[in-house]
């Protein structure tokens, strides 16, 4: 038995969807952590796309599939996104999903909080989906959030909704916006209450059972480490923890099952909203990026930024979640460039660090360090095995693993699940 944590080490957007779906199949059970629906992962399976924000990638799978007490529940999204799946092709029963009674609800005052507070901003934008998700956690920090288990205790909900809106009209007054109703919220709970119950359980227990069987529990996280709120480009970050030991509190379960994490890391490096980007490419160079990746927001459809591949970066954000082995996506998308840059460093203030800067501000000023490799021009799909290769693919490979010191496990080279190699199963490695 091996729980598998899987990670993004970049701003997001790595490829984790198709990465989770192809280890799904050896999983018992996925469990999803973190987030809300401002995360977008793409699951080709027999040419269908597939597009989920809070459903764990395992539900493709038919594995059994948990929404755990960190993430942040939509329930209309939810919901929604669920009828999609199904008018799809695929079913999904109370016996394959489960959802934590612990989760926080996303209510529409978060949504329109949401969007009042970032057109204020101007100039000063974060980026985000709009979606109410960094409202519902600030709700969950001030102890007023209204939680899944609240649909079903009147007097909980009486008390957490009271503090809740209390909150919310005096924002809401100082905008000069009209106050939320009691009335209205407790409505439209209790309309939506009786469809979720019956995938509602304790999924703590179903986490720590499994995993007493002898199964494999592979952990999904959403974002990337670059958008972690205490370690990420701050205040350009979402607003939960994106690391590997995120997936023990947001699961409920203890560190010690959390055996390996494997952090996928895209081929270049990309970022949608604001913030900084030291590698980031305003050219022709990020335009290919971008065309030849396909490179829009699952959630938004927003253009992504496309540039480089940092090194110091994903080095940075192995050490944060201990990650052992890497998923390298989107190798494919190098195919045709005659040269390919990584970044080794940075230069700030006239000197070459090797470090992430604490602030968004130094961040902004330094100027990436870049090392210069030949690229292969030819195509990297449909290949197999690390050996089917071109040379320089296999040399881009190896420089990467040197610089970040992390063994790279698997590689995808396209977005159909066959076209991954596998070098090393994550759910077989021994820390």
């Amino acid at each position: 038995m091996t729980n598998v944590t899987v990670i993004g080490t970049q701003w997001g957007d790595e490829g984790k969807g198709k990465i989770v779906d192809w280890l799904s199949i050896r999983a018992d059970l996925v469990a999803r952590f973190q987030g809300g629906h401002n995360a977008g992962h793409t699951i080709v399976l027999d040419q269908k796309v597939f597009k989920l924000s809070l459903l764990p990638s395992g539900i493709i799978r038919k594995k059994l599939s948990i929404i755990g007490n960190g993430v942040v529940i939509d329930p209309w999204a939810l919901i929604k996104e669920i009828e999609t799946i199904k008018k799809q092709g695929l079913k999904i029963t109370t016996k394959i999903l489960k959802i934590s009674s612990k989760a926080s609800l996303i209510l529409p005052y978060h949504q329109k909080l949401d969007e009042l507070r970032e057109n204020a901003k101007g100039n000063n934008k974060i980026g985000t989906t709009g979606r109410g998700i960094g409202p519902a956690y600030e709700d969950k920090i001030g102890r007023r959030s209204i939680r899944v288990c609240d649909l079903y205790d009147t007097e909980s909900r009486k008390i957490q909704l009271k503090t809740a809106i209390t909150h919310h009209n005096t924002i809401l007054k100082g905008l000069n916006k009209k106050p939320i109703q009691v009335a209205y919220i407790n409505k439209i709970l209790n309309k939506i209450a009786p469809i979720l119950k019956p995938y509602i359980t304790n999924t703590m227990d179903l986490i720590i059972s499994a995993n007493r069987s002898g199964k494999n529990v592979l952990f999904e996280g959403a974002q990337g480490t670059m958008l972690d709120i205490d370690h990420g480009t701050y205040p350009y970050v979402t607003s939960s923890n994106t690391v590997a030991s995120q997936a023990a509190t947001g699961s409920g379960i203890g560190p010690a099952l959390i055996h390996n994490v494997l952090g996928i890391t895209k081929a270049y490096t990309t970022r949608v909203g604001n913030g900084p980007f030291p590698t980031e490419q305003n050219n022709n160079t990020g335009e290919l990026l971008g065309k030849i990746g396909h490179e829009f927001g699952v959630v938004t459809g927003r253009k992504r930024r496309c540039g480089w591949l940092d090194a110091v970066m994903v080095s940075y954000a192995i050490k944060l979640s201990g990650v052992n082995g890497i998923a390298l996506t989107k190798l494919d998308v190098l195919d045709t460039f005659k040269e390919i840059k990584i970044c080794i460093g940075y230069k700030l203030n006239n000197k070459i660090i090797k470090t992430v800067p604490e602030t968004y501000t130094e961040m902004n000023k330094v100027k990436p360090v870049y090392e210069v490799l030949k690229g292969w021009q030819s195509s990297t799909q449909n290949c197999k095995k690390i050996t089917d290769l071109p040379a320089n693919a296999k040399k881009y490979i190896k420089q990467i693993e040197k610089l970040i010191e992390c063994p790279i496990s698997m590689i995808s080279t396209s977005p159909e699940r066959e076209d991954t190699i596998l070098v090393k199963d994550p759910f077989k490695q021994v820390n």
